[in-house]
């Protein structure tokens, strides 16, 4: 009787404890912010002085006029900047912690055709590398899976949060496709090991039988959609993602580098009538006028990279947003990568000097991914409605000597402390070597 007694009280005191957790969580989260006498960028078309406000998760008001509620939680920003958050339209954040050791990759699953797998489920929230990125601006990104013809779908996430649910936004906010190439020469992983070269004949043979592959799934998902209105569908995770991809529900992340790989990759989009957005993109200032008639919109990769080949300009990669921009092309820029997100809004700022206006470079680590996946109601720009992803800065965030000096992610407050500044504050500090004379 007695131990009966005690594991009761054990277990109201468990439960005790748990709803003061629960208590303080929905505290925290229901807390709000005035951000006040910053120059507010909102990239909606306006700047000014003035005040951000915001609660529960959310930006409630944002005005010059603006007054700070009563028990808002005061940021002065005087003198300082405040700018959407930047938005990594595509990483493996979370998925990779160090390239060379494979047992801390788990960005890629076996298999062609993954439709179903969500990188949400993989995603590793205590990685040093989201630390890093967002001390940098970077408040949110799309982690991408790898490998194969179907990917999987891309979990968009912000990059603060104890576990993934906290950090989730949409964890299938897009479908991961890598077109097929006709692209005869490879090379192996990292550029070591050697060439192989195919015959064209077999590499078109291989790209026809991948493009067939891909067909079928694609109609898989039609024949499942039809089935499923009509009631004669049972659950089927595969092609449940696949009907949402054809009925232009999830858009597509179709990646495709080359000038004769993207016209292909335009094309087979728009013969399956996909909503879709081109990846990569390395060579598409080639084809700039074409990409403008019809309407295609793309995500660049890094600019900070070599030319393609070894007759094209030094400049290839650095140009290649500024000639898009200039044909009417919308662009936006990703890492593709994991400990390089943080160089995002550096892989912008390159283009500036090679044709890009500033402005367009700004919109295409803020704004323009949102916009371009359906997601430009929710976030991209400083406005009441949008969820709470913003940077406090002394200066262009573009330029390399600027600081985020404050940083909200999904309305949360979050420290800009990361092992980079850890290490630099450690080793400034070394006692300095005494002279003997």
């Amino acid at each position: 009787m007695k131990r009966t007694s005690s594991m009761i009280r054990g277990a109201v005191g468990a439960l005790g404890v748990l709803l003061a957790i629960l208590l303080l969580a929905t505290v925290a989260q229901a807390q709000t912010y005035a951000i006040t006498g910053g120059t507010i960028h909102t990239l909606a078309g306006r700047t000014f002085v003035g005040t951000v406000v915001v609660r529960d998760g959310r930006i409630v008001e944002a005005g010059p006029d603006v007054q700070a509620p009563a028990g808002a939680e005061v940021v002065d920003a005087t003198g300082k900047h405040v700018y959407p958050g930047m938005f990594d339209a595509g990483s493996e954040i979370g998925l990779t912690e160090v390239g060379a050791v494979d047992v801390t990759n788990d960005s890629q699953e076996q298999g062609d055709f993954k439709p179903h797998l969500q990188t949400a489920t993989a995603i590793h929230p205590a990685t040093e590398h989201i630390p890093v990125a967002r001390a940098n601006g970077i408040t949110h990104t799309m982690a991408l899976p790898q490998g194969g013809i179907i990917a999987g779908q891309a979990s968009l996430i912000g990059l603060d949060g104890w576990t993934v649910e906290e950090m989730d936004i949409d964890p299938g906010a897009a479908m991961v496709i890598n077109f097929p190439s006709l692209r005869a020469r490879g090379r192996g992983y990292g550029g070591f090991g050697g060439a192989s070269q195919r015959s064209f004949a077999d590499t078109e043979r291989r790209y026809q039988e991948q493009v067939a592959s891909l067909d079928e799934w694609m109609e898989g998902g039609r024949m499942y959609a039809k089935a499923r209105a009509a009631g004669e569908a049972g659950p089927n995770l595969e092609m449940e993602a696949m009907a949402k991809v054809v009925d232009r529900e999830m858009p597509v992340l179709l990646a495709a580098n080359g000038e004769r790989d993207i016209r292909h990759a335009v094309e087979w989009a728009e013969k399956q009538n996909i909503r879709y957005v081109i990846t990569g993109g390395s060579e598409a200032w080639k084809i700039a006028d074409w990409l403008a008639e019809h309407h295609v919109q793309i995500i660049l990769g890094a600019s900070q990279t070599m030319p393609a080949g070894p007759d094209e300009e030094y400049d290839e990669a650095y140009a290649n947003a500024g000639k898009l921009y200039a044909a009417g092309v919308k662009i936006a820029f990703a890492t593709f990568n994991s400990s390089d997100v943080r160089t995002l809004p550096y892989e912008a700022a390159m283009t500036v000097p090679y044709g890009l206006p500033r402005e367009a470079a700004l919109e295409g680590v803020m704004k323009n991914a949102a916009e371009m996946l359906g997601l430009g109601d929710r976030m991209g720009t400083i406005e009441p409605g949008k969820i709470a992803n913003l940077i406090v800065t002394d200066g262009d965030p573009l330029e390399i000597q600027t600081q985020v000096l404050d940083l909200f992610i999904l309305g949360r407050q979050v420290s800009t402390d990361n092992k980079h500044k850890a290490l630099y504050e450690k080793y400034r500090a070394r006692p300095k070597e005494k002279v003997i004379s």
